[in-house]
This record gives structure tokens, C-alpha cells and sequence, in this order.
């Protein structure tokens, strides 16, 4: 069945397969959910923000207009939303973030790790360095690598322009390039892909 037959279904009563569209989107929803919160070091969160999100989604399904964006544009919405919502109470309670966001230090350049150590380490750089990204930055480039949305769904998630997308994935790739320049540089390093 297609999301909009679920939903159709749904809307009639039948509330239980609800849970075929909860399967559906469960593991690209809780990555995205995970690498929004990357940055605040709240991932421990992400389960309990995918739950609200699909309780919000239930709720809300009365509301949903498939003219207006896809039920995984719509979702993707109500997480991105969740994410903000939950960073905002957190930042009241916690230190602000951008005082917390510190230099990453480089490895000692005698040191020679295996290549397994070195290909994590570079996954953690580039997530780390994604992390680091404006909210709306790093959820363009979020959606568009992990999750592998087109512009126009990008767009539709974070309520913006396609050209506005296009804009914020160039600056947030440009700006992942530059903090991962001196890393790349070290022996070692500039092989591995």
C-alpha cells in the first residue's frame, strides 16, 4: 500500500496501520532526529523526539493535505520542529551552544594508527564538523546525504525556497571543506575516502 492509501485508511478508522507508516520511516527519521541533535550531545534524546514526532504525526494526520507535500515531507517537518523545540528548552537549562562548540585537536602527527582507526576517526571529524552547522544548514545537508531527499523536499521540510536550499548546501559544504582542511592535509589521512 502507498503512504496516501494508509493515511486514507486511517482517516476512516482503521488507526492500526498506522503502524505499517511508523515502520516505514522509523530508521531514516531517528538518524536524521540523531544527527540534528549531534551537536548539542543530546542523541540519547533522539528515540524519545521520534516517538513525539510520530504522536504529533498521529494527532495532526486529520490535518495532512497531500497537495500541499508528501507524508515524508510532512513527517520530516513535525521532526525538524520537535528537534528546534527541544533544543530551545535545552538551551534554557544548559550552557549556550556556541560557547560549548571548541576547536577539534588534531592528532599527534607521530602517531600511526591502523586504518580502520584512522577511517573512524575521519567519519567522527566530518560529523563533528557537520555538527558545528547553522540548524539550517546542517539540516539541508542532512536531508540531502543521509536521507537522500531531492531540493524540492529539502525545500518543503525547512520552508524554503529550492534556490534557498541550493544556497545553504553549497555554504554548508563549504564550510564542512574548511574545517577539514587541516586534517586532510595529515599523512595518512589524504588517501582515504
Amino acid at each position: 500500500m502507498t503512504d496516501s492509501q494508509i493515511i486514507r485508511e486511517i482517516k476512516d478508522g482503521n488507526t492500526e496501520v498506522f503502524a505499517e507508516l511508523m515502520n516505514r520511516y522509523q530508521r531514516k527519521l531517528l538518524s536524521f532526529i540523531y544527527h540534528m541533535l549531534k551537536n548539542s550531545q543530546l542523541e540519547l534524546l533522539a528515540e524519545d523526539l521520534c516517538a513525539e514526532t510520530f504522536y504529533k504525526a498521529y494527532r495532526s494526520l486529520h490535518t495532512f493535505r497531500e497537495s500541499d507535500a508528501s507524508f515524508s515531507t510532512w513527517l520530516y517537518t513535525i521532526a525538524r520542529n520537535t528537534v528546534l523545540s527541544e533544543l530551545r528548552k535545552q538551551r534554557s537549562i544548559q550552557v549556550s551552544l556556541d560557547e560549548e562548540q571548541g576547536i577539534i585537536p588534531e592528532a599527534p602527527k607521530e602517531a600511526a594508527p591502523e586504518y580502520a582507526l584512522l577511517r573512524h576517526e575521519k567519519v567522527e571529524l566530518v560529523r563533528e564538523a557537520i555538527s558545528r552547522l547553522p540548524d539550517k544548514q546542517r539540516s539541508a545537508l542532512i536531508l540531502r546525504e543521509y536521507d537522500q531527499l531531492d531540493y524540492q523536499e529539502i525545500a518543503q521540510v525547512l520552508g524554503q525556497t529550492v534556490s534557498s536550499v541550493k544556497s545553504l548546501l553549497f555554504r554548508a559544504r563549504a564550510s564542512v571543506k574548511i574545517q577539514l582542511e587541516p586534517y586532510i592535509k595529515e599523512p595518512g589521512l589524504e588517501g582515504m575516502n
